[in-house]
């Protein structure tokens, strides 16, 4: 293991970049629903609509423009653009109150997201020393989960001081991005050798997984089929009311699941870079169906505090952890299409849970997407504790 401080400024900056991006985000995504469908009185079917279309769009463009960035031998161009389009997109409804505007800002954001989200990631990639790739990654996602904490319990606060003023609250949302911007336009390019193919080839991040390792596929493979059973964390939230939450538990047993996820994150990737990422995830996945069995049982409610308080154990353990495995198992010229791929796949199948995970609260039983989420997070893990660890990608060499 190297003995090199693995917490780079370059690190340090994206890291800080993602949670000034992450709160302003998050500042935004509760408030968002609300005021489509109270004072711009959008349909219920809107919102859904919307949201599927941003996340699919947002998945896609996430592999390609990782692919793209492969091809083209750059990362930080994808990421300063990503960053600023996303904090741009923010003040949009504040400064035009009406539906389209809200359409608009939520397309643009995620179309940020899809746009520098893989580069960024085989970006950090990069920056990591040998042997720290856990560490690296964690540190990144402590800062992006810690965003995630601050935003909500912002919002939570402005609109307790001013209830209902959603347009100010837009706008406020900008401030932390533009910051973000100012930050982002530091970060640099750490050289690779371009890979190649053609450069703009729309599907190009489905024609790597034909040369990608055996292990990578293996990883990606069972990483989806969790993906699957994964639904939203909206169901999270919905089966803690059913127990007696109030509308402010249930946020707050988010921001609980936010808090310890940031908290974990590095100590996660830490013990990943010592005893193996492959046992990490195992672990954080064993998580993952003792929470959703949790879920399933829970009847008091302490119970859902501490199914919580569990979860943002498992999402140290399983999300930056995956990112940092698939960079050990490729080449630094593969990397964006590595990661872009499996956060596409990743993207596409929290569309399936969550509509699966829908259809069967209504149709079967409120307890019975808890219970297949849980049988579902058990079998990748068996899959996963067969999978090759692998060792450190040296670059290809191909031109």
């Amino acid at each position: 293991m190297s003995s090199r401080t693995p917490i780079s400024r370059p690190i340090m900056l994206l890291g800080l970049v993602s949670l000034l991006t992450d709160m302003a985000s998050e500042l935004l995504y509760p408030v968002a629903p609300l005021y489509l469908t109270g004072p711009l009185g959008a349909s219920l079917v809107l919102v859904g609509l919307l949201e599927g279309i941003a996340e699919g769009m947002a998945g896609f463009l996430k592999g390609y423009f990782g692919a793209l960035s492969d091809r083209l031998g750059t990362r930080a161009p994808f990421v300063q653009a990503g960053y600023t389009l996303s904090a741009f997109s923010k003040p949009l409804p504040g400064l035009w109150p009406a539906a389209g505007a809200v359409v608009v800002g939520r397309l643009a954001d995620r179309l940020g997201k899809g746009l520098r989200s893989a580069p960024r990631d085989a970006l950090l990639a990069g920056y990591a020393p040998a042997g720290a790739q856990g560490r690296v990654f964690g540190f990144h996602r402590a800062m992006d989960t810690a965003g995630a904490v601050l935003g909500p319990l912002l919002a939570i606060a402005f609109l307790t001081w001013r209830p209902g003023d959603y347009t100010t609250l837009f706008l406020l949302a900008f401030l932390p991005g533009i910051l973000a911007v100012l930050c982002v336009w530091w970060v640099k390019d750490v050289p690779f050798q371009p890979a190649s193919g053609r450069r703009f080839a729309p599907f190009a991040v489905f024609a790597y997984w034909r040369s990608a390792p055996a292990a990578y596929r293996q990883l990606v493979a069972a990483l989806t089929l969790f993906g699957l059973v994964n639904s939203s964390d909206v169901f999270l939230i919905l089966k803690a009311k059913q127990v007696g939450f109030s509308d402010t538990a249930a946020i707050g047993g988010y921001v609980l699941y936010n808090g310890v996820y940031a908290l974990a994150a590095y100590p996660a990737g830490d013990l990943a870079d010592r005893l193996g990422k492959r046992q990490v995830i195992v672990l954080g996945l064993g998580l993952y169906a003792v929470v959703y069995a949790g879920f399933g049982l829970l009847t008091q409610i302490w119970q859902v505090w501490l199914c919580f308080a569990l979860y943002g154990l498992y999402a140290a353990a399983t999300e930056g952890v995956s990112k940092a495995w698939i960079a050990d198992l490729v080449p630094p010229e593969q990397r964006g299409s590595a990661i872009g791929l499996q956060t596409m796949l990743a993207s596409f199948s929290i569309l399936v849970a969550s509509s699966l995970a829908g259809l069967l609260w209504e149709q079967v039983a409120p307890v019975a997407p808890f219970w297949l989420a849980a049988s579902g997070a058990g079998l990748a893990a068996l899959w996963l504790g067969t999978v090759s660890p692998g060792t450190q990608a040296e670059p290809s060499g191909r031109g």
